[in-house]
């Protein structure tokens, strides 16, 4: 049974997970309201977007300084890209904008978050296929022997990548194909680099940045994580339930299935002194005044399978040409403490494009042209924190890679460093430069 790709999350579905047992955690006081409900009320902050960064920008001013938020959302549900719901014949945990893993070193992101929920012990590890064979990823002796097709030691296989480099180094690197291969060499660059990213980014990456490979883990050990933060995990009781218990301060409302675009005149004249968060694209708060600046969007395809187990991880990336989508993701196997049906499992396939106009936007191209465009807006941006009193955050916002732990410290800088000053000293708002 298939769904047409990018299905429409339903933000009335129940989140309650088979296997699923803390009802302490799973509940939650969050209860939207209706636009007649705020449009007349006055609130101390106004914060356009809810996910991550504006929800923890929301939920630090109301706990901390006892404010009145406001949380504008324009899909129908909160929790931006980091939203998830059960999959309704399964019962099985989907993450709707792509999988989530949550990781970070920063130890008061990891202590923020976990007043809001638990997190299981969960160790995110990739397998890639090639040409029919699944390969332990990413590369590190593992991947390095079963390619090679013998032992080598960490030594020795040193040598062997130094031996496939083609001579570049690193730090001369000019684009992400010339890093690619300075890194894991050019056999291991063609299998597992060279066409998942043209796929990735519909761009010969030769035409990409060095900088776009820097997250691609590299190990001469046989430790196949994924990554190498100090904590990692997935919330035990969904996303849905940790994001509904941010936004469930007495002091926070939000309303959904609103474009702020719409209500922006009459909401600001309601709080007129309220100073605005926008977590939406940067361009679109301009009206591409600037022009375009370039973002990917991805497409996904889920079925529903009558099997209890598809491929056997929770990540599988595909990295042949002919292969047209990047990569499966079977989220039963993010949660193997639970006990979800054992005959059947729901897979999602991910495409990733260009982004057109009216797509969900993911993450930023950044090309020479966008950095110079990006310049620009930032200008903008610093004029209207000073003018009207609007500040930009999260990815969109900045027009920056964010992962979710680095979306929240984000969030706690800018809370610590223009919201808390402004509402407790009188500072005026000012536009951090980079954001």
């Amino acid at each position: 049974m298939s769904s047409p790709r990018v299905p429409t999350p339903n933000s009335a579905q129940s989140n309650k997970f088979y296997g699923v047992s803390s009802e302490e955690n799973t509940t939650s006081n969050f209860v939207a309201k209706s636009l007649d409900e705020v449009k007349a009320k006055e609130y101390d902050l106004i914060v356009v977007g809810s996910g991550l960064f504006g929800l923890t920008v929301a939920e630090r001013t109301a706990s901390q300084l006892g404010k009145r938020v406001l949380i504008v959302e324009r899909r129908g549900h909160i929790g931006g890209n980091a939203y998830s719901e059960a999959e309704p014949e399964t019962g099985i945990e989907v993450h709707k904008y792509g999988a989530h893993l949550f990781h970070t070193s920063n130890k008061r992101v990891w202590d923020y978050v976990n007043q809001f929920t638990d997190f299981t012990d969960y160790q995110h590890r990739v397998f890639a296929m090639y040409k029919g064979t699944a390969y332990q990823f990413p590369m590190g002796l593992g991947l390095i022997n079963q390619f090679f097709g013998k032992y080598y030691t960490p030594d020795e296989a040193r040598q062997l990548i130094k031996d496939q480099t083609d001579g570049l180094d690193p730090r001369q690197a000019r684009n992400l194909e010339e890093k690619a291969i300075s890194l894991i060499g050019r056999p291991l660059y063609e299998a597992f680099v060279k066409h998942y990213t043209a796929k990735q980014w519909q761009t010969d990456p030769k035409n990409l940045p060095a900088g776009n490979i820097t997250r691609l883990p590299v190990r001469y050990t046989f430790n196949n994580r994924y990554f190498n933060d100090t904590y990692e995990g997935l919330p035990v009781d969904g996303y849905t339930a940790w994001l509904e218990k941010m936004a469930s301060a007495d002091k926070i409302d939000v309303v959904v299935d609103t474009d702020w675009f719409d209500v922006r005149e009459n909401l600001r004249a309601a709080s007129p002194e309220a100073p605005v968060v926008y977590t939406g694209p940067l361009d679109l708060y301009f009206d591409y005044a600037e022009g375009d600046l370039g973002w990917r969007t991805l497409d996904f395809e889920m079925e529903v399978l009558n099997t209890g187990d598809f491929q056997g991880t929770s990540v599988m990336n595909y990295n042949d040409a002919e292969v047209p989508y990047t990569r499966i993701h079977e989220f039963r196997h993010f949660h193997p403490e639970r006990e979800y049906v054992k005959d059947k499992t729901v897979i999602v396939k991910e495409y990733s494009r260009f982004a057109n106009k009216g797509d969900e936007v993911y993450y930023p191209i950044n090309t020479p042209e966008d950095r110079e465009r990006l310049e620009a807006y930032r200008k903008l941006a610093a004029a209207e924190a000073r003018d009207n009193k609007v500040l930009f955050g999260g990815r969109l916002g900045t027009y920056q890679y964010l992962d979710m732990h680095m979306a929240i410290g984000s969030a706690l800088s800018m809370y610590d460093n223009k919201i808390a000053p402004f509402f407790n000293e009188g500072v005026a708002i000012e536009q951090e430069r980079g954001h």
